[in-house]
This record gives structure tokens, sequence and C-alpha cells, in this order.
């Protein structure tokens, strides 16, 4: 699951969303009173959830989705006059005050729900290699195959065995393999 961070410039606000969100099963990372704390907290984690109000102690909300890494979605709890003007930036979704424990809820197992979709998502593509990277690892193949007699199937499993023992992928390890065979 996402990492929650709930962040209110008032301490009490702060506590009474993290109890309603761990009343609720869900575990809440941190609490935060300040914008930069949130960022200190964000920059420990891949992704994650930040709820939060209008403006902390120290900047607005805007100012704090544009400093959060991309992975970070928003929930913006304000009093709709302040956001219902359509302008909430991307990765922001808008929660109208006063809340509903129903809405806040609903609210985040929804964006919880959709940052896994896209995780399982970035998981299942193919990373392809760039012309550059595929140029060296054909590069180290050939190598192989011409000093020690391998065919190109066996000097592939090769490389492949030796990034998996090395614990580097099969750039770093054909980069390595032509190091050292070329000196």
């Amino acid at each position: 699951m996402s990492h929650i961070i709930v962040a209110f410039s008032k301490r009490e606000n702060a506590a009474s969303i993290r109890n309603i969100l761990v009343r609720s099963g869900m575990d809440v990372s941190a609490v935060c009173l300040t914008g930069a704390a949130v960022l200190q907290n964000a920059d420990t984690w891949d992704e994650g959830i930040v709820i939060c109000g209008f403006r902390m102690q120290d900047m607005q909300y805007m100012r704090l989705r544009e400093l959060l890494p991309q992975q970070f979605e928003m929930l913006l709890v304000a009093s709709p006059d302040l956001w219902m003007d359509g302008s909430l930036p991307d990765g922001v979704v808008g929660l109208p005050m006063p809340i509903k424990v129903y809405d806040l809820v609903n609210s985040v197992e929804m964006m919880s729900q959709t940052m896994e979709r896209r995780r399982k998502k970035r998981r299942s593509q193919t990373k392809e290699r760039s012309a550059g990277d595929r140029a060296v690892v054909d590069k180290a193949k050939a190598l192989l195959m011409e000093r020690n007699n391998m065919s190109e199937e066996e000097a592939h499993r090769y490389l492949q065995k030796c990034s998996m023992e090395s614990g580097t992928n099969m750039v770093e390890t054909a980069q390595m393999i032509l190091t050292i065979m070329n000196e």
C-alpha cells in the first residue's frame, strides 16, 4: 500500500484525520504541520498520498504539489470556494469541507487503488533497451563469440548469468566484459 502523509497547519486537525484513517484500517506513515516536513518524508518513499489542507504553516498546497515527487498524489481537504473553480493541478483531488468520514475513507481507498494499478502497469511493461545499450550488449556477445568460440545463444546466457551473479544489469555486465577483454 502507498504511504499516507497527513499535513495540516493545526495539530488537532491532522490528528483527527489520522485517527479516522487508522480506525478505518489504513496505515498513516507521517503527520506533519509544515510542507517542508512533508517533502522530507516524501523523499524517503517511492510514492504515496498526501492529505492536506489549503495552507500548511510554511506553504500552500499548490507550492507543495509543485515540489512533491511525481509519484505522489494529493488529497486537498478545503472549503469548496477555494478550489471549486476547477483549477486543481494534476495529481490533486479535492474533498470539500466539512468532510464526511465515508467520503474521506473512500477517496483515500480510490487513490490507493489507482496508484496500485499504475504500479502494476509499470512493472508489467517490458523495459526496452536504447539503441546504444543494445549495441553494447551485441558488441560484448560478438567478442565472447569470437574469443571463446560461443554461439550467440551461449554468449547471451553467459551475459545473463554473470549479470545475475554480480547483481548488475545486462548493459553494465556487457561493459565490464568489453573492458576486461579489450585489455
